[in-house]
């Protein structure tokens, strides 16, 4: 299950999409988050769909790959889909038992706050499956410059953000191997009582963290080994540039923004 994650991990290719502009993914993601939000329609919601479904197609990335961003969260969207429905209050009943009641009006708003859950997954996996660790990082440096103005350490948070987005996937396989040889010892992680599982993730929570301090040393020694003194005097050797592609994507989802805005 864990190697199944695609949090965080960049499967590299040349799509209209992964060749977008860094900082015009990230901006239109957040638009598209705020987009998201903002649908109460079905047509509305449609439309978002398509235009996921037609991100994906163009970024000729598999949609397995984007499945696998929604699998570790299905719980908290099933979860989130079962509360809103028997704990809405008012509307039509449909069903009554002791304290349970389900309405017609919370049967469409958990339905709603799913399909959101949903989209906001698939959309923020889109940006990470098609936009490398770096890349990212330079984005959300030059995005945030103008804050240096106030002395904001725009280049050190984008740098600690991107290092935290990178090792997820490592610390993923790292799970997963210390879960395979604690099994082979014997160790059980998916039976017994509640209380038996938490304590059966002891074994499996210290080796990660040791092993998760343990890279972090490795790693600040070997940035200190390379002279690195934060973003002071860095050179880059790729110059982000808006392109023709990015200011039509922009049109794109402002065109969505406004079909959201007027009700549709």
């Amino acid at each position: 299950m864990i190697k199944n994650i695609a949090l965080g991990q960049f499967f590299p290719g040349d799509s209209a999409v992964h060749r977008m502009d860094a900082r015009m993914k990230l901006i239109l993601t957040v638009a598209v988050i705020v987009l998201i939000f903002l649908v109460r329609t079905l047509v509305g919601n449609l439309a978002v769909l398509a235009f996921l479904i037609t991100v994906t197609l163009v970024s000729r990335v598999k949609a397995v790959y984007v499945i696998r961003g929604l699998k570790p969260l299905w719980f908290i969207i099933l979860l989130t889909f079962v509360l809103n429905t028997f704990f809405y209050s008012g509307g039509t009943t449909l069903f009554s038992w002791w304290i349970l009641r389900v309405s017609q009006e919370g049967l469409i708003n958990a339905l709603r706050l799913a399909v959101r859950l949903v989209f906001l997954i698939t959309a923020t996996t889109l940006l990470t499956l098609t936009t490398s660790p770096i890349a990212l990082t330079d984005a959300l440096e030059s995005l945030m410059k103008p804050l240096k103005a106030v002395r904001f350490p725009a280049h050190e948070l984008a740098m600690m953000m991107t290092i935290a987005l990178r090792f997820i996937p490592t610390l993923l396989e790292e799970t997963d191997r210390i879960m395979k040889a604690q099994t082979a010892r014997g160790a059980e992680f998916d039976s017994g009582s509640i209380m038996k599982k938490a304590a059966g993730m002891v074994p499996l929570l210290v080796p990660l963290f040791v092993g998760a301090f343990r890279r972090a040393d490795e790693l600040a020694f070997a940035m200190e080994s390379r002279c690195y003194h934060g973003g002071e005097g860095r050179t880059r050797m790729k110059i982000m540039r808006l392109s023709a592609r990015d200011f039509i994507a922009a049109l794109i989802v402002a065109a969505l923004m406004v079909f959201a805005a007027f009700g549709y």
